[in-house]
């Protein structure tokens, strides 16, 4: 087990900076240097990393500091995680003074959610290579346990199980060691899911285009919260970035689904960058009593409109189902009803089973890490569970012959070994509209 005492967190006024430094100084109890650029900044990711782990009692265990201090913080730490814009230049020049000041033994991790480990570690010496990991944690990680690891060519083998151990025992992590692709593994799934949602959306604008592809693939389908409220909680920029890197990386059958819609940069160029900005592709208001409302970007008018309320028969059949636990029967009522949003919703079920086979076998050891992370990374139905409740490898082969769009998904998906989920998938499943 690693002896972790003092850890240097760089970028600890950002969100995941001061996420994860509340799990090092909650879970870890240990001491954590919080180094941004100004002290005011520090300060304000002290109260984000007490806010994130909801003690007060971390406190104790948080030390503002700036990046004046910065050597004298690397030079003294155990461990140093690196949260920095992600970017490989801004990331190198980091990198450049935790290399000049890091005193052997010491244990670098980035937190990258998708740039090559492989690029990254060049600046470093080969002792230094030897312990420089990704360990890419998922927002929030106080609820989001998952942990992905993704050591470099370089790294030390001893290391790597000993830095998993810790991460699983000391931070109550749910790891995956993951070779070094392309957004990892729960990213690369979570977001061609996402992405080919958006894509829909413009497709069928002329239907409602945001919240009407929310409402087909809502709670009912197994994820906490519906997939383009969920780009809107992760940022429209940020987004942008992890998609367009996908997209530019890949080359593959999938690749396509990873194009950014237009109107997403239009709202990106108008600064409506999502939650965080109060607008995105949908925009809070209070009247003036307080009550709040949920506003929506229509993309064909290019305006914000009040949310529409769908109601779709399939919809409201498989949730009477799931609230009284009959999962089978609720897959049988999408798959039996013959309307547009039934087929849509059983199209981006059947892709997700598919396309997390596909990229799991390519880039995990095992393929119950698809399950992992998209259960304990995005809270969403385990892709081998959801397989499971369509009947198996056989009945999903059966369901993607009837849609012309998965035809092309078929032959990889068929010569892929399948194995019985080890989750329990029907907590995922949601009698929530």
């Amino acid at each position: 087990m690693l002896n972790i005492n003092i850890v240097t967190v760089i970028g600890a006024n950002g969100a995941m900076g001061a996420a994860v430094a509340g799990i090092f100084a909650s879970f870890g109890n240990v001491k954590v240097n919080m180094v941004s650029r100004t002290l005011n900044k520090s300060l304000e990711g002290i109260e984000k990393a007490v806010k994130s782990v909801r003690a007060d009692s971390i406190r104790s265990n948080l030390v503002a500091r700036t990046y004046e201090d910065l050597a004298a913080c690397i030079h003294e730490s155990d461990w140093v995680f690196e949260s920095v814009a992600e970017d490989y230049e801004i990331k190198d020049e980091i990198n450049t003074v935790i290399a000049r000041y890091r005193k052997p033994g010491t244990i670098v991790s980035t937190g990258t959610s998708g740039l090559s480990i492989e690029k990254l570690k060049n600046v470093f010496d080969e002792e230094a290579k030897s312990l420089y990991f990704v360990t890419h944690f998922f927002n929030p990680p106080y609820s989001l346990p998952l942990c992905e690891l993704i050591p470099n060519e370089s790294a030390d083998a001893d290391t790597i199980e000993s830095l998993k151990l810790y991460l699983e025992q000391v931070l109550i992590r749910k790891v995956v060691v993951l070779k070094d692709a392309p957004a990892f593994l729960a990213n690369r799934i979570g977001f061609q899911f996402m992405n080919e949602a958006l894509q829909f959306a413009e497709l069928y604008e002329d239907r409602g285009g945001i919240d009407y592809i929310d409402a087909i693939l809502g709670p009912f389908t197994g994820r906490g919260m519906a997939p383009l409220v969920t780009v809107d909680f992760i940022g429209l920029d940020v987004y942008k970035a992890i998609t367009d890197n996908l997209y530019h990386s890949i080359s593959d059958l999938y690749s396509n689904s990873f194009i950014l819609p237009r109107f997403v940069d239009s709202l990106i160029n108008e600064g409506k960058l999502g939650r965080k900005c109060g607008q995105g592709l949908y925009k809070l208001d209070r009247d003036s009593t307080g009550k709040k409302h949920i506003f929506v970007y229509d993309i064909k008018s290019q305006t914000y409109r009040a949310k529409i309320k769908y109601s779709f028969y399939f919809v409201e059949k498989m949730v009477a189902a799931i609230k009284e636990s009959k999962y089978e029967e609720a897959i049988r009522i999408l798959l039996n009803n013959d309307s547009e949003e039934a087929k849509i919703s059983t199209y981006f079920l059947i892709k997700y089973v598919v396309y997390s086979v596909f990229v799991t076998k390519e880039i995990a050891d095992s393929i119950h890490d698809a399950d992992t992370v998209m259960s304990y990374g995005f809270n969403w139905v385990p892709p081998l569970g959801l397989l499971e409740l369509f009947g198996g490898k056989e009945a999903i082969i059966e369901s993607m012959k009837t849609d012309n769009r998965l035809l092309p998904f078929i032959s990889a998906f068929s010569e892929t070994e399948i194995y019985p989920s080890k989750l329990n998938y029907r907590r995922y499943l949601r009698a929530k509209f």
